[in-house]
């Protein structure tokens, strides 16, 4: 699915966010449904640590708000989304560019309504890999995301 005028707006806000951009990780695409994104973490004078690596705080940090940016942006503004807790795990050191692909099919977003219809709120554990151009994966991200219905009005709304 190709990327709408409104994904490529959201692509660039979060691209432009200081938070994110200090990560040194880059949104390369949101598809127009905003259930498939993209994120690449080039190998620069940014991103490289002392041993002429991937620095660990920015794989991390690349991958980290994706998730709840996804469930946010789908379930609404009735629904608050934060991560609850966070594993990475170190399988190779990244010598070049790595890129991670985040989806959420249609039956995972359903059951997860479903389970909000009829509890306050849910957790769901997503995970993602960032993976160099061979394909080898040298970092994997489990993390785990609470999705609860929303107390108070979200800020800016009357």
């Amino acid at each position: 699915m190709a990327e709408s005028f409104r994904s490529r707006r959201l692509r660039w806000k979060i691209n432009w966010y200081p938070c994110y951009r200090g990560s040194g990780g880059r949104v390369t695409f949101i598809s127009s449904d905003l259930r498939e994104w993209r994120v690449e973490l080039p190998l620069n004078r940014r991103t490289r640590n002392i041993w002429g690596t991937i620095f660990g705080g920015s794989l991390y940090a690349s991958v980290d708000p994706m998730y709840g940016v996804m469930l946010s942006s789908l379930l609404g503004p009735d629904f608050v989304v934060w991560v609850k807790g966070a594993q990475i795990r170190f399988r190779k050191p990244g010598r070049e560019t790595l890129r991670a692909r985040f989806s959420l099919s249609e039956e995972t977003l359903a059951e997860l309504r479903a389970e909000l219809a009829e509890n306050p709120s849910a957790e769901r554990t997503f995970l993602v890999e960032l993976k160099d151009s061979g394909g080898e994966v040298c970092a994997s991200v489990e993390a785990t995301y609470h999705v609860g219905r929303r107390t108070v009005e979200p800020a800016g709304t009357l």
